[in-house]
């Protein structure tokens, strides 16, 4: 095979470039939507075979192929580096603001790509409020706290509201009518079809260019669907392959990826907190960030629960028309709703 040409980008491969693929393999693939050597990249070789109709090992050819041609043109890093080598690219790393210093402090500078990042919490702990910020502090330059990108957004549960994005925009002195156009939204409605886009997300991401990939929320269909210990098995199987095709989704192609999560309530819990996120072990050992959300009064407080280098501590942030935002200390504190009623 001759020596790979340097690329600019991994937009510029073409799976012809790829050693054992030939015109009519890059037909069928293609076909099966597969338009990129990163795409192939991501996929599992059980995946790859169905869909083009070869052997398990051709495709597991096929994938290392893909990934030894994204190492050679330095898309990629080489099977093994050294610490340092590590260190210094990590430093290059894209970091999105939440719009709460003291939150961006918490997540060591705001949201990280590459990574996988978790919020969970009770209904009104903030999460959705995070998933809007977000996606309008992602339309900055990377100098004003954003990813100079735009962003995808799967909605599960139907909490996006574009009225909310035009008011953080505004509020914060943005282009609300730009801010909107770079949000592209994609409503799901069983888990089947968040399975089908996670799968096709890498197509959408080089479509649209985004940085930024919200899923609010990643258990809900497949928690409403999967009903009973009977079914429990398939149900955590079938978010296992999700989580994991995000996990290579967000290395591959460099990009943010935040979902968010319900709770459910431990009853046996006699002391401290009863909630945990749902999703078990599935979720939680893929989210390379796990930060908790629970409702403070009038304010929220977001607590580190897992990471590799986080500290874990907690901070507290407030929601207003510019969606997070620092609390003011010197304000008065305002009771919350309903508080009167329990008091008297």
């Amino acid at each position: 095979m001759a020596e790979p040409k340097q690329k600019s980008s991994a937009v510029d491969l073409e799976l012809e470039d790829l050693e054992g693929v030939g015109p009519t393999t890059a037909r069928k693939m293609r076909e099966a939507g597969i338009g990129s050597v990163v795409q192939l990249a991501v996929m599992s070789s059980e995946e790859l075979s169905t869909e083009i109709g070869s052997t398990k090992d051709s495709a597991t050819n096929f994938i290392l192929a893909a990934k030894k041609l994204l190492q050679d043109t330095k898309v990629l890093d080489n099977e093994f580096t050294t610490a340092d080598i590590q260190l210094e690219k990590r430093k290059s790393i894209l970091r999105c603001s939440t719009g709460s210093k003291a939150l961006d402090e918490l997540l060591l500078g705001g949201i990280e790509t590459h990574a996988i990042t978790e919020f969970y919490g009770e209904f009104g702990s903030g999460k959705s409020q995070i998933c809007h910020t977000l996606a309008v502090l992602a339309n900055q330059p990377p100098e004003s706290g954003g990813l100079g990108s735009k962003t995808i957004w799967l909605d599960t549960e139907g909490t996006f509201r574009p009225e909310r994005v035009d008011q953080i925009a505004r509020a914060r002195g943005m282009d609300s009518a730009d801010t909107l156009q770079n949000i592209a939204i994609c409503k799901l409605y069983n888990s089947s079809h968040l399975e089908l886009l996670v799968k096709e997300l890498g197509r959408y991401i080089e479509q649209f260019k985004a940085k930024l990939v919200i899923v609010d929320s990643i258990i809900s269909l497949h928690r409403a669907e999967f009903a009973g210990r009977g079914t429990l098995a398939d149900r955590q199987q079938k978010l296992n392959g999700v989580m994991h095709k995000l996990t290579r989704v967000a290395e591959m192609y460099g990009v943010a990826i935040v979902i968010t999560n319900q709770v459910q309530s431990t009853p046996d819990t006699f002391f401290g907190d009863p909630t945990k996120p749902a999703g078990g072990n599935v979720i939680g050992h893929a989210s390379t960030y796990r930060i908790y959300l629970r409702k403070a009064g009038v304010d929220r407080v977001a607590k580190m629960i897992d990471s590799p280098y986080h500290p874990y501590s907690d901070t507290r942030f407030t929601v207003n028309e510019r969606g997070l935002d620092d609390v003011d200390e010197k304000a008065p504190k305002k009771k919350a709703a309903g508080k009167d009623e329990e008091e008297n």
